[in-house]
């Protein structure tokens, strides 16, 4: 199943609120990978505040290139386990 994003709002240091496209909603904590490696800039508000929607993958990316894979966001989300 392909995941799109179609909402998402900045709740807070290394949280937001996500919306799929299914209508599935819930706020994400991303604590777990904002600033580690490619992600560390991240870590300054400003930087994690220019989260946007990828309007080709509906997933969520920062400027220069940065996304989170779709599906595991669900996963966190939705509350679904991986298999």
């Amino acid at each position: 199943m392909r995941y799109r994003i179609a909402a998402v709002e900045v709740r807070g240091p290394c949280r937001v609120w996500v919306r799929f496209a299914d209508g599935t909603e819930s706020e994400a904590d991303l604590s777990d990978i904002v600033g580690k490696g490619v992600f560390k800039h991240l870590e300054r508000p400003e930087e994690f505040a220019r989260v946007a929607i990828d309007p080709e993958s509906g997933t969520l990316c920062w400027p220069g290139g940065l996304d989170i894979a779709p599906d595991a966001l669900y996963r966190e989300v939705s509350g679904i386990r991986a298999g």
